[in-house]
């Protein structure tokens, strides 16, 4: 499937890529910011640190710019909203619609489609 990837399909991906993870680093930014500022006791501080952590693990295991990779990648970010169909669009069509047909068999864990 990787092999797939075009030199116009990999700036794409990169663009998306970039964009995507600035976003969600900004939101992480804010949530410590809120988190840091309503800590009252020690042990705020260390549950801040520890949500820092787990958050930077997540991310770590999330955005993971190999090809391979990708291709989950995008279709995760369009279920989480964090791309749009439009932003998708960019990409080949046969990339385009693997990317859309991934994402349509991704559930939640209730089980209910997202």
């Amino acid at each position: 499937m990787y092999e797939d990837w075009s030199k116009a399909d990999k700036k794409v991906a990169r663009r998306l890529f970039d964009a995507a993870l600035q976003a969600e680093l900004q939101e992480l930014m804010q949530q410590f910011k809120a988190r840091a500022l309503a800590a009252a006791v020690p042990d705020d501080m260390w549950a801040t640190q520890e949500f820092l952590y787990k958050a930077g693990r997540e991310l770590d295991r999330k955005y993971d710019y190999r090809y391979s990779q990708l291709d989950f990648l995008f279709p995760r970010l369009l279920n989480e909203g964090r791309v749009s169909k439009q932003d998708l669009r960019a990409f080949s069509e046969p990339l385009y619609e693997r990317i859309l047909h991934i994402a349509s068999l991704w559930t939640r864990d209730d089980g209910e489609a997202t």
